[in-house]
């Protein structure tokens, strides 16, 4: 395969991602630019049926009124966060979920579950203190990807599916995007894809963890092109460990499924190998404390467990009535029972589970970046929610700044022009991408077995200098084994192989950035929790992780955070507003 064997194809907004950010910038991009502007969505899967935001079982986190606001949400937002959040970014997701709610309804065609009233059910999650959590049962995400999907496959936007992104190839002097290089993976073939303007929301997927939500071929490979790119990453010690993950086992792809949040908001209870409710032992909140709080709870009594047969705690359901439960979590009790659980009635064995991340590429609250032509919205994007996401914050992030990245695209386009390609870069990111067929082939998926196995006991749920160490080391290691791993290069249309080798290239990547990072931090703040470190550190003098690559050596720095709507301390709620609207459990 040769560098001139590239095919060259041009459009004016290209999009990579078909998640809530991706889809939804797609139909506002088509509203906002000039009448005949080319429209290409790029993704790794197929449309509809991949991205994190199909998984969504929660909700949608939105004030509508009752006593709700958007100033409660976004204090709820920035509290939860720990005072690192991107105030403005944070404020913007809070106001603009009002309006995207009445969108995803009325003009997209959302159903979504309804009080007697007719006004839309709001269900209690952890670490709020109003219950604003939209939702259609517990599949959420499904009604919102397929009705999101149906408008983007009637829109008439070209489609690039399953096509991989490999490379952002920027212009000569590197200040601008020219184009994305992808493997069409159906051929094996690779096309450089020149566009005006590019959104980068491929989603996030910490799966270089043992336990971990998101499917095995979400491997962020956005952030690892970013980090290429010479790109600011902030927050990337930020994993958010969701507390309870099913643990059916390692012969089953389920473990690690999330069982969600309204578990604990309607009253399930955690039991450890004891069977004794333990949580009250680690917050006063029990297991509606935030999900950092729940999952260092758990992690702590799984360490004191001296039962081999056991590995996690259980959740129990069953003093609610198993009818209620069956009724009002109908998918998960089906999830568990495919898994041979029985959640209305009995308990299910749950552990920490990497889920999302906080971290990513800096960027303003229109989705731009330091280099121009490229936006980035999602999981992608750095900011919105600091040091810990709320439950049901994640699927509004997405929708909010897809739109936002959809419309700023959609205004921007018109100033802009296809730029030409360095390619000397294009010719670097090429032979990055073709060179484990060059080499002997080897099995690629132990080695990510050893990093999953290593990030999740150096660099979890909790952490030490020491360890952190030991990760460096261990997952440079596994970088270097992996460079002396081959792929048979005899076919490569759908070469699973080949793919494996390249989501295992940038797993050790960002899991570098991650622990570099979690090093720099030297305090213990929302999901980032160190033992050697357990305070928090002063909040009015609070600071994020800035990461950069520059040439091949990662550097991380500290910034303060611009405190600018609220200070620590403080809050934007009435003098006479409630401390919570939520009854207690």
């Amino acid at each position: 395969m040769r560098l001139s064997d590239i095919e060259r194809h041009d459009t004016d907004i290209l999009i990579l991602g078909t998640g809530g950010a991706g889809l939804f910038a797609a139909l506002h991009a088509q509203q906002s630019a000039p009448k005949g502007t080319k429209i290409t969505i790029a993704v790794k899967g197929l449309i509809g049926k991949c991205g994190c935001t199909r998984m969504v079982q929660g909700g949608y986190n939105v004030a509508l009124g009752g006593g709700d606001t958007v100033e409660r949400h976004f204090m709820d937002t920035i509290q939860g966060g720990k005072w690192l959040p991107n105030q403005d970014m944070a404020w913007r997701l809070c106001e603009q979920a009002v309006v995207r709610i009445r969108e995803l309804e009325n003009e997209v065609g959302c159903f979504f579950d309804r009080n007697s009233d007719g006004s839309l059910h709001q269900k209690a999650f952890a670490g709020q203190t109003a219950d604003r959590t939209v939702h259609k049962g517990d599949l959420t995400g499904i009604e919102i990807i397929n009705r999101l999907m149906e408008k983007v496959l009637a829109s008439g936007v070209e489609k690039l599916q399953e096509h991989r992104a490999v490379g952002l190839i920027p212009t000569k002097d590197g200040s601008a995007l020219a184009g994305v290089l992808m493997i069409d993976m159906r051929t094996g073939g690779f096309k450089l894809v020149r566009s005006k303007t590019v959104l980068m929301s491929t989603g996030g997927g910490p799966t270089m963890y043992k336990y971990h939500t998101p499917s095995g071929d979400k491997t962020m490979d956005g952030l690892a092109m970013a980090l290429r790119a010479g790109l600011k990453l902030r927050d990337m010690e930020m994993v958010q460990f969701h507390p309870t993950g099913l643990l059916a086992g390692d012969h089953t792809r389920m473990t690690g499924t999330v069982l969600e949040e309204g578990l604990r908001g309607s009253g399930g209870q955690l039991i450890n190998h004891n069977d004794q409710r333990f949580m009250f032992d680690y917050d006063g909140k029990g297991e509606r404390a935030t999900r950092d709080v729940v999952s260092r709870g758990i992690y702590a009594e799984m360490r004191k467990n001296n039962n081999p047969e056991q590995e996690g705690v259980f959740i129990s359901m069953s003093h609610l009535g198993p009818e209620f439960v069956r009724k009002k979590f109908k998918g998960m009790v089906n999830r568990c029972a495919d898994s041979g659980f029985d959640l209305a009635a009995g308990k299910v064995e749950v552990v920490p589970t990497a889920h999302y991340f906080m971290g990513g590429v800096v960027v303003d609250v229109d989705t731009r970046t330091a280099m121009e032509g490229l936006y980035v919205a999602g999981e992608d994007a750095g900011g919105a929610h600091g040091s810990n996401r709320l439950g049901g914050n994640g699927v509004a992030n997405s929708t909010v700044y897809g739109g936002i990245a959809g419309d700023t695209m959609g205004a921007d386009v018109g100033k802009m022009h296809l730029r030409e390609p360095d390619e000397n870069v294009l010719a670097a990111e090429f032979a990055r991408a073709i060179y484990p067929l060059s080499k002997k082939p080897d099995l690629v998926l132990p080695l990510r077995k050893k990093l999953q196995d290593l990030m999740w006991e150096e660099v979890g749920v909790m952490r030490t200098e020491a360890g952190m160490k030991r990760g460096l080391t261990g997952i440079a290691n596994v970088s270097d084994a992996l460079m002396d791993v081959g792929v048979d290069d005899s076919n490569l249309a759908f070469n699973l192989t080949w793919h494996d080798w390249l989501n295992l290239r940038s797993l050790c990547d960002i899991s570098e950035v991650i622990t570099k990072a979690g090093i720099t931090r030297k305090n213990s703040r929302g999901a980032h929790f160190r033992e050697d470190f357990p305070e928090p550190g002063t909040m009015e003098s609070s600071e994020f992780t800035v990461a950069q690559q520059i040439g091949s050596e990662v550097t991380v720095t500290r910034e303060p955070v611009q405190f600018s709507i609220v200070r620590p301390g403080e809050t934007i709620l009435p003098k006479d507003a409630p401390e919570t609207l939520v009854a207690a459990q």
